[in-house]
């Protein structure tokens, strides 16, 4: 009988990650932060016109690479594509991350940064945002300091929180982080319009990443890009694999850059939802903080399991959050279009 093999300790310590994935076809999808409305018909067309022969080849990135980097306003040498941001994040651990070293996070957060850094049994020091959601820039700022790091990933505006980190603080935490790779996860810049990306070449400690899964609609196609200086980006890419980014998600990336209106148009209209939602929450009296993303964070008590329960049966899909505070009540909302936001404040009003 052979003997049992065992997984790697920091395997066994973790906490496996189970996000609601199915059974959301044809459902209103105010939970993921998703595109609500699908890809653009530009995305559709190229992805019509991919031939047997390219579907049959191994994606060559080259060209594709400079056009994007040119769309980023970036060198092709400081850019890479990634199999969604996911896999950006992944990247970047296998790179830079030792077993035991120190990685700096601020909860509640994206859940792949502690989800990484403890496949590769890295030493987490976990920070909070307070009750009112504000970022602790000085609490960060000393664990740069005392703790040096290797990695701090912010996400700018933060999931679920929204909280945006203006540049001037920004700044500051580049600067104390002489030790430490400062991660910047803008995968919602599109609705904040804030970005550091044009310091990726003046600040060796800098690493930016974007996706095409929110707002241009590709979440299904899994396509993100990770920016750095030219020495970190080199490194990044011995560790990459060699074909990260299928052909179908590299048609639709290069489709949906070009068609950049289509993007800022969603956006625009994102942001009018937001607004008429955080308007219904409020008459409502329902507690909620305002965000630069495309979403609101609320907390409707001890009502919230039911009204969840309730909106479902109703096809329409709102995400939990109690498992990042501690208690029931927090309710992370998807703004999509202001038709979908009259839907479910509708949906709201009935329950509620």
């Amino acid at each position: 009988m052979s003997r049992r093999i065992a997984v790697r300790r920091a395997v066994e310590r973790m906490r496996a990650y189970h996000p609601p994935l199915e059974g959301r076809s044809r459902k209103l999808r105010l939970d993921f932060n998703e595109n609500t409305i699908g890809c653009s018909l530009a995305v559709c067309r190229a992805l019509a016109g991919l031939t047997p022969d390219q579907v049959a080849m191994y994606p060559e990135y080259k060209a594709a690479g400079r056009r994007l980097a040119r769309h980023f306003r970036v060198r092709p040498e400081e850019l890479l594509l990634t199999n969604g941001t996911d896999d950006a994040l992944r990247l970047i651990v296998d790179t830079f991350v030792e077993p035991d070293s120190a990685i700096v996070l601020v909860e509640p957060t994206f859940a792949m940064y502690r989800f990484y850094a403890e496949l590769a049994g890295a030493r987490i020091v976990a920070l909070r945002y307070d009750r009112a959601m504000r970022f602790p820039l000085e609490r960060v700022l000393r664990a740069l300091r005392r703790v040096r790091p290797r990695v701090l990933f912010l996400a700018n505006p933060n999931n679920p929180t929204g909280t945006l980190l203006e540049p001037p603080a920004l700044r500051r935490i580049l600067g104390a982080a002489s030790h430490t790779l400062v991660v910047v996860d803008e995968a919602y810049y599109e609705f904040s319009g804030v970005t550091v990306l044009p310091w990726i070449r003046s600040l060796s400690n800098l690493v930016v990443t974007r996706t095409f899964s929110k707002a241009a609609g590709l979440a299904g196609l899994r396509l993100g890009c990770v920016f750095a200086n030219r020495r970190i980006a080199a490194g990044l890419r011995k560790a990459h694999s060699p074909y990260p980014v299928n052909a179908a998600a590299l048609a639709a990336g290069e489709a949906a850059a070009r068609d950049g209106r289509s993007t800022e148009r969603y956006a625009q209209e994102v942001r009018r939802s937001k607004r008429e939602l955080e308007t219904a929450l409020a008459r409502l009296g329902v507690s909620h903080y305002r965000g630069a993303a495309n979403f609101v964070l609320a907390d409707f008590g001890r009502r919230a399991p039911a009204l969840l329960g309730a909106l479902r049966r109703r096809g329409i899909l709102l995400r939990d959050r109690r498992s990042d505070f501690g208690r029931v009540g927090y309710v992370r909302i998807t703004a999509g279009t202001r038709e979908q936001t009259r839907r479910l404040v509708e949906a709201i009003e009935k329950l509620w």
